[in-house]
This record gives C-alpha cells, sequence and structure tokens, in this order.
C-alpha cells in the first residue's frame, strides 16, 4: 500500500553515511528525483535540489538530516582489535554482540566483544562506547591492511517490514524524514508551482546541525518546513507525556520559536484533508535542524513536522509507513497552498 515510500526508505537505509559519511546515500537520493534538473551533493551541508520558481517571493526550504549515529575507528590494538568513539549520540547498551559495519578499503562486518555472563565480572554494568572493542576475525597486521584510524563503523541492521505497516532499521531517524521528503517532491512534479521549494537532505545533524545551518545561509529561506524523528509511546513509558502515538498521523511541532502561522496553516490543512495528525508541545528550542534555520538571515519563518518513532538510536527503530505517507501529502498540501 506504501510501497513507494517503503522503496525510499529501505534504499536510504541500508546505505551506511554517519555523520561527514553521507556521500554515498546522497548519491542514492538523486535517483529517487530523476525530474529535477537542479541538485547539489557536497559533504559540508548535504543534499540540494530544487524546483518551482526561482523569483517567486516566498522561497520554503523542506529539510530533513540524512546522516545517521555511528561509530568511528581510534585504534587497532595489538590483538587486531578496533577502539572506537561514537559519533552523535549512540546507544551504548545496544552494543555488547551487535554486529557492525566498518567502511575500511573494503566493508568488512564486525561484532562488538561481549564476555558470556558466565566469565563477567562487570555484571550487567555497560562500557562506555570507547572502552568496547570490534571484532573483525584479524590480527593486527591484516587488520591495518584494511582498516584506518578515521574509518566510519555502523550499527547493522536491514530495513524491514513488519506487521501493521511498520518498518524498522537502523537508519530510520532520519532517513524516514528524507524519504517523507523526497516522496512529497515526487507528490508535487507535475504541478505549477508559485512558490520555490528547496529540498535539503542535510549533513552533520547529529553532531551539531551544521548542514542545516549552511544550507539557510546559502539559500536564504523564507519559510522551512524541518522533518525529523520524535518520541512515540512503547512499553515502559506510560507515565510519560507528550508523546506521539505509531499510526496516529504526523506531529506538527508548537514552540516559542516555532511560526505560529506556519503550525496553525498545517493543522488547518490536516483538518480540511482529513489527515490524522497530533501535537507536539515544547517549551524552547526543538532540538532539531529548525533551531539552526530559523535565526539565519534575520530569521527565517519555520515549522517541525516529526514522525513518531519507537526505539530511537538503536538498531531497530521502528515507524509506520501510514504516518510518513500522510506527512509527505500534508508538506505538499502546504506548498500548494502558497
Amino acid at each position: 500500500m506504501y510501497s513507494d515510500v517503503f522503496n525510499i526508505i529501505k534504499a536510504l537505509s541500508d546505505i551506511g553515511g554517519i555523520s561527514g559519511f553521507e556521500d554515498n546515500v546522497m548519491e542514492k537520493a538523486e535517483e529517487f528525483l530523476p525530474f529535477i534538473n537542479k541538485i547539489e551533493k557536497n559533504l559540508t551541508s548535504g543534499f540540494y535540489a530544487f524546483m518551482g520558481d526561482e523569483n517567486a517571493e516566498k522561497q520554503i526550504m523542506l529539510d530533513a538530516h540524512i546522516d545517521q549515529i555511528g561509530m568511528m575507528v581510534t585504534e587497532i590494538d595489538s590483538k587486531g582489535f578496533l577502539h572506537v568513539t561514537n559519533v552523535g549520540g549512540i546507544d551504548r547498551r545496544t552494543l555488547p554482540g551487535s554486529i557492525v559495519t566498518v567502511y575500511g578499503e573494503k566493508k568488512i562486518k564486525g561484532i562488538v566483544s561481549v564476555l558470556p555472563p558466565h566469565i563477567s565480572e562487570s555484571g550487567d554494568k555497560v562500557e562506555n562506547t570507547d572502552k568496547q572493542y570490534i571484532d573483525i576475525g584479524l590480527n593486527f597486521e591484516e587488520a591495518s591492511k584494511i582498516v584506518s584510524v578515521g574509518d566510519a563503523v555502523i550499527l547493522e541492521n536491514e530495513t524491514q517490514m513488519l506487521l501493521n505497516n511498520r518498518v524498522t532499521g537502523s537508519a530510520l531517524d532520519d532517513r524516514a524524514g528524507c524519504a517523507a521528503v523526497i516522496r512529497a517532491c515526487r507528490l508535487l512534479k507535475d504541478a505549477k508551482l508559485k512558490c520555490g521549494v528547496h529540498i535539503c537532505l542535510s549533513s552533520k545533524e547529529e553532531i551539531g546541525g551544521m548542514g542545516a545551518e549552511i544550507s539557510a545561509k546559502r539559500y536564504k529561506p523564507t519559510h522551512a518546513i524541518a522533518v525529523d524523528v520524535s518520541f512515540a509511546k512503547q512499553q515502559g513509558l506510560s507515565g510519560k507525556s507528550g508523546l506521539g502515538e505509531l499510526g496516529a498521523g504526523p506531529m506538527i511541532g508548537i514552540s516559542p520559536v516555532l511560526s505560529k502561522t506556519m503550525t496553525k496553516k498545517l493543522t488547518e490543512l490536516c483538518k480540511k484533508n482529513n489527515i490524522p495528525y497530533q501535537l507536539e508541545v515544547m517549551g524552547g528550542s526543538t532540538g532539531t535542524d529548525c533551531d539552526d534555520i530559523i535565526t539565519q538571515n534575520g530569521g527565517v519563518h519555520t515549522a517541525l513536522l516529526s514522525i513518531p518513532q519507537r526505539s530511537m538510536h538503536t538498531p531497530a527503530e521502528i515507524c509506520d509507513l501510514e504516518d510518513i505517507e500522510n506527512l509527505a501529502k500534508l508538506i505538499a498540501l502546504y506548498v500548494l497552498s502558497i
């Protein structure tokens, strides 16, 4: 039912691209926008494409970050084990025993070492990322021919369908958002747009949001919609308020830093077009690319749309394809309403 969305998500998510190493993912993103002639790609700001009227008064930036969390090799020890540091907010609890891919001279698989509970002296304690080691099955001399300090490492989990329109994978934050933006552009490809649309799949969000900041400075949008994931209800969080719900629609952000006019318009479009939606209230900054876009060029009117997600920053993030499709439809309706 949501084959286009799933195909985009899977194609983007099954390519490793931690912050600063997003080039292969950007190449794949271009394949889904063959109808757009103006496309740029660089590791400083990310993937950029333009459609619509470049001379229109209103220029809207559609942003989602294309990087994912991961690790980077810091040392190859004398026994051939790889020492790493985290890139972004990786959950160290998920590391022991996990399969990883190391992007060296060639891609190789490895296992994050874990002591069997029978002989472990640390009990349930989980060491920091830089105290965990990757076993690639090679000694120092063999490992050094393939792996170098600074190589990227990702947690391996192929993107797969679950029951009830759910999808799981290790890079849905925020390749699901990228898929929503791309899907929205595909819905708009035959429309005569009365505004300029700047598609920015931004780099380096997980380490500070530099990609979105650079793009907003460079392309000078008047308006922006940032798409990210946010926390969904799941077991163990029954007493926590403000969470989204899988399958209940995209989450529309409400915050003092976001545009009240844009938020109101997005809500009205949902009601008018029978698109389910949820409200996400934040008392200050959003913790997303919005915070880096809003302050550029004297101020950018900015809105936040989020995809509810379970198990964020783990190898098994979960989203609902219906939420992503509805979010894409909402973006397309907003652009057409300008």
